[in-house]
């Protein structure tokens, strides 16, 4: 039998997790990247994290820069931009980790599950063929087989290279 760690996950099990200061979608300071938010890219339109609580690895979180609950409230540039990154996310996840599929959504309202209502975000889930078994179904449980730092380092400079020259590989 093997051993599935995933440590980081303990603070968000135990209800612990501390609340980040201000919006988790509105990073203080102006840098493009920083590993210790899991920030992988900041635009003036746009930010994509990694979820701290993934449901899978590779897990990304897709959002406006501005402050916006919904889709109605979204500038053109801003749509566009949007649907344009999670294409270029889609990319950059299959060039590195491989999936078979994706599940891209976003929850809009607290009673739709918006973890975070007051600022609209699209979730990027990678899928594996068979990739969740009993545990998610009966004891919440998720088993992510790759430490969430080792992701950011993987996918960071492809998020850098996008940050200049605006093209996913």
């Amino acid at each position: 039998m093997k051993t599935l760690w995933t440590p980081w996950r303990m603070e968000h099990v135990l209800g612990s997790a501390g609340q980040p200061e201000g919006c988790l979608f509105e990073p203080k300071g102006n840098a493009a990247q920083d590993p210790a938010i899991l920030l992988l890219y900041r635009s003036r339109l746009l930010v994509v994290l990694l979820n701290r609580f993934p449901y899978a690895n590779g897990h990304l979180l897709v959002a406006p820069a501005r402050h916006v609950a919904d889709l109605d409230n979204l500038r053109e540039d801003e749509r566009s931009a949007l649907m344009d990154m999670l294409a270029d996310c889609t990319a950059i996840l299959r060039n590195h980790l491989r999936p078979d599929g994706f599940n891209i959504g976003l929850n809009i309202g607290r009673v739709a599950g918006a973890g975070i209502a007051d600022h609209l975000h699209f979730h990027i889930v990678p899928r594996w063929q068979d990739d969740h078994n009993f545990m998610t179904v009966c004891a919440e449980i998720r088993a992510i087989p790759q430490h969430i730092q080792h992701t950011f380092d993987l996918l960071a400079p492809d998020f850098r290279r996008l940050l200049k020259t605006g093209e996913a590989p």
